[in-house]
């Protein structure tokens, strides 16, 4: 347990240990789903499967921690899975090289533990709802835009990402028009694994049927209540 004596008070280590024992899977593992796989390997997590079809290229540099020159058009499942052999070889990592679609949702995602959106396309975010509903697993919703950023854990009937996205008409995020620079997708992964971790573990309390809003230009957090 030396590994992680620093995650010792603020976890138990009966807490510690039990974290070997669940499974996460990360749909996309770009800006959001790098930092939170970095995360959950560190943490000690026992299996994480990263899902995402997209390459690395040179607009990823700015933001998203996995990627780096040396990894330019590399499969950006792949080089989470080989970061996690260099940060924490005890854990399980599985990689797929595909994007989330409606012939691999269930395949992909049954018999995991928690689910963490990472997405940024709206289509994808819904039918990675309707999946985790069919299949019963709790989904950690997260989307960062600019300054911006909203979480929120979505059980199973929860329908959370409904009300978020009732009047969009386009398919992607507005980070196409606000952009995203480093630290809004490291923060909003953060508060995303640390809804995974509570849980997991059943502390604390957890967002279910409620958004988080951050604003961190101005320094406002806003949980609103549906």
């Amino acid at each position: 347990m030396n590994r992680y004596k620093r995650n010792m008070n603020t976890l138990t280590e009966e807490e510690n240990k039990k974290l070997k024992d669940f499974k996460v899977c990360v749909i996309g593992c770009g800006g959001l789903g790098g930092y939170v796989i970095e995360m959950l390997g560190r943490l000690g997590i026992g299996h994480i499967t990263c899902v995402d079809g997209d390459v690395f290229d040179e607009s990823n540099l700015n933001r998203q921690i996995l990627s780096d020159e040396i990894s330019l058009g590399m499969s950006k499942a792949e080089k989470a899975a080989q970061r996690m052999k260099i940060v924490n070889s005890i854990i399980e990592v599985t990689s797929i090289d595909e994007m989330f679609t409606e012939i691999n949702a269930v395949e992909t995602l049954e018999g995991n533990h928690v689910v963490v959106d990472a997405l940024d396309c709206i289509e994808s975010r819904l039918l990675l709802q309707n999946v985790c509903e069919e299949l019963k697993i709790p989904l950690i919703h997260g989307a960062i835009a600019g300054w911006y950023g909203q979480v929120s854990t979505i059980l199973p009937g929860d329908r959370t990402l409904d009300f978020i996205y009732s009047r969009k008409k386009s398919s992607r995020g507005v980070e196409q028009e606000l952009g995203n620079p480093s630290f809004t997708p490291a923060h909003i992964a953060s508060l995303q694994v640390s809804e995974v971790v509570k849980l997991l573990l059943g502390r604390g309390e957890v967002l279910t049927k409620k958004i988080m809003f951050i604003d961190m230009l101005n320094n406002d957090y806003d949980i609103i209540e549906l």
